[in-house]
């Protein structure tokens, strides 16, 4: 029989703890298990299960994610010491027993395991390339900016006090689209609307005013990016650009403050993790010591610092590629200025097909120096807020407690445990029906996608758990289209000889250990166990980052922006059989005052003249 617990509103007593990751429980849960009945039923017995969970830890000061429950369903469905058939309806007493099973772990405080669980899920909510976070944050500029937009585009001025206000509206549009000061300091509206009226003057309103709306969006936003480079190309000759920040010099010193905090944090982290190896390998030789170290959860508190490495990598990564685009973007910026004071050198007029290109430039670049500053703060944020789930280790493991640990243990880093054995290889005549890669022989070698984020098979499946990097130089293993590497050669071997029986063990110590599946990128496996709706873990990050010392980490990929309108006019001037058009502005060079005057200029030949 099944049992459809009764739908209650969840409590959140005041003064609770909130979870870290309560904020993304917005983006729903997902299925743990099959159950035999319809999906609209199903789902509600899960959501009902998931609403019991919640209110049961919040009933304890705890307010947890549905995200976290539906992760923690997940591993306690998984684990075969609770006894649940994943083929099987849920009855009363399953329902009250995974009930019970998930409040325990989710209120023990004292667990790396649920640390790093709650690391996996708040990571998976609030990460996502930099091509995705770009285009949430541009659209949410675009949802900020709607009603100022749709008040100009919908406008039916017609009276003087009418189409001035209209016009203030542009002016506060072009402000806020471009993010380059307040409209309401008045110099900067000053500064603004003196640059707006030499390209597009109030009584260019009415011709404005007679366009369609989606014409009147295109052309605000063109305006937008002229204005922008007017703004700009005076601020660099020292005329103008009132409260316009040197976003290049501060992200020049951001980003390498924020590259030097997440190196620190890695630095320690690993230094953590080479420890806690060492303690592990001691321990697997000796099984006396393994049962007097149990308490100490010492392979959770690996996984977690391991899982944080990863993480920090990903981070790294990204800030990497940030700083390569500002080094990029300020060679670009250098150029277009020096271009544009090249052009209007010396000139009193300058034909406005030849500076609106170039204005237009500038504006797109200054946005994607904005974009970058967005970005290292998202980064620098996410690393900072990922700290606090590392909580357990210096409960655990306080200093005096690890050097008692380690007494006669020597601490080797992954690098030093890969040079051991750079010598050693695989000997291909050892293996006729298998298929090995070699660096000399494979091409792109270091872009290949090995399983367990490149960590030994072997090791890992024969010491219960036992995380030491594998070493790509002594080949890699292709087995049914998948990639494994191995710490030694003698290790490589003996997986070789039965692969299946290696891989079922590593998926066992999965189950009993769910935070493997996200570490060891084990989604495939549990596919077909645990169907996955919408909360399946890191379902927008990228898989193919590796430990670094195997070499897999992943490429710096280059900045991709979202299309912008690359058209150089406000008002289109390309006809035929008519005079060409012939639109000068002056001022730009501005005179002996500090503030610029420009004027635009129309020479346009009547048609009665051609």
């Amino acid at each position: 029989m099944v049992i459809t617990l009764p739908p209650r509103e969840p409590s959140c007593p005041e003064g609770a703890r909130k979870d870290p990751g309560e904020e993304s429980g917005r983006r729903g849960s997902s299925s743990p298990f099959r159950p035999r009945m319809p999906p609209t039923q199903a789902e509600s017995v899960i959501k009902n299960i998931i609403r019991e969970i919640g209110q049961e830890c919040a009933a304890h000061g705890e307010i947890v994610s549905e995200t976290l429950v539906a992760f923690m369903v997940k591993a306690v469905v998984l684990d075969p010491s609770n006894g649940f058939n994943t083929d099987r309806t849920l009855v009363k007493g399953d329902v009250q027993k995974l009930v019970k099973l998930c409040v325990t772990r989710l209120l023990d405080s004292k667990n790396p395991s649920l640390d790093t669980i709650k690391m996996q899920v708040y990571f998976d909510m609030n990460y996502t390339s930099r091509e995705e976070f770009l285009e949430e944050h541009h659209r949410v500029i675009e949802s900020r900016l709607s009603s100022v937009s749709r008040e100009i585009t919908d406008s039916r001025a017609c009276v003087r006090e009418e189409l001035e206000s209209l016009y203030r509206k542009i002016v506060s549009y072009v402000l806020l689209r471009s993010g380059l000061g307040s409209p309401t300091d008045i110099k900067i509206v000053r500064e603004a609307t003196a640059a707006l009226q030499s390209v597009f003057p109030q009584a260019e309103l009415g011709t404005f005013l007679t366009l369609s709306k989606k014409d009147r969006e295109r052309q605000l936003k063109e305006l937008t990016m002229i204005v922008t480079g007017i703004r700009l190309f005076n601020r660099d000759c020292g005329k103008g650009g009132e409260g316009i920040d040197d976003l290049p010099a501060m992200l020049q010193e951001a980003i390498p403050a924020t590259t030097q905090h997440v190196d620190s944090q890695l630095e320690v982290v690993q230094d953590q993790a080479y420890r806690y190896t060492a303690i592990l390998e001691k321990v697997a030789e000796n099984p006396l010591l393994s049962q007097e170290l149990q308490p100490y959860m010492l392979k959770e508190a690996l996984y977690n610092v391991r899982q944080y490495e990863f993480f920090l990598q990903i981070i790294l990564s990204d800030i990497i590629t940030c700083a390569q685009e500002v080094e990029m973007m300020i060679k670009q910026l250098g150029a277009q200025l020096e271009q544009l004071q090249f052009t209007v050198k010396s000139k009193t007029a300058v034909p406005t097909s030849q500076v609106f290109p170039i204005f237009i430039a500038l504006s797109n670049l200054w946005t994607s120096f904005q974009d970058e500053a967005v970005l290292i703060s998202i980064l620098s944020n996410l690393s900072t807020h990922l700290e606090p789930f590392l909580g357990t280790h210096e409960l655990f493991f306080p200093e005096k407690v690890m050097q008692a640990l380690l007494d006669g243990v020597t601490v080797k880093t992954d690098a030093c445990r890969m040079k051991e054995h750079m010598e050693e290889r695989v000997n291909l005549a050892d293996f006729r029906k298998l298929e090995w890669l070699f660096p000399e022989t494979t091409t792109n070698f270091d872009k290949l996608l090995i399983q367990y984020r490149g960590f030994c098979a072997y090791t890992f499946a024969t010491t219960d758990g036992l995380l030491l990097p594998g070493n790509p130089a002594i080949g890699i293993l292709k087995h049914k289209e998948k990639y494994y590497t191995f710490n030694t050669r003698d290790a490589a071997y003996s997986f070789a000889e039965n692969p299946e029986n290696y891989i079922d063990k590593i998926r066992e110590k999965a189950k009993k250990n769910a935070e493997l599946i996200e570490l060891l990128e084990l989604h495939q496996q549990f596919e077909t166990l645990i169907p996955n709706s919408q909360a399946n873990l890191r379902r927008k990050v990228t898989h193919s980052v590796q430990t670094d010392l195997s070499h897999m980490r992943r490429e710096n990929c280059s900045q991709v922006y979202p299309s912008k309108d690359a058209s150089t006019q406000s008002m289109r001037e390309a006809s035929s059989q008519v005079p060409r058009p012939q639109i000068y502005v002056a001022g730009f060079r501005g005179g002996h005052t500090k503030t610029t005057c420009e004027i635009k200029v129309n020479l346009t030949r009547a048609i009665d003249e051609t």
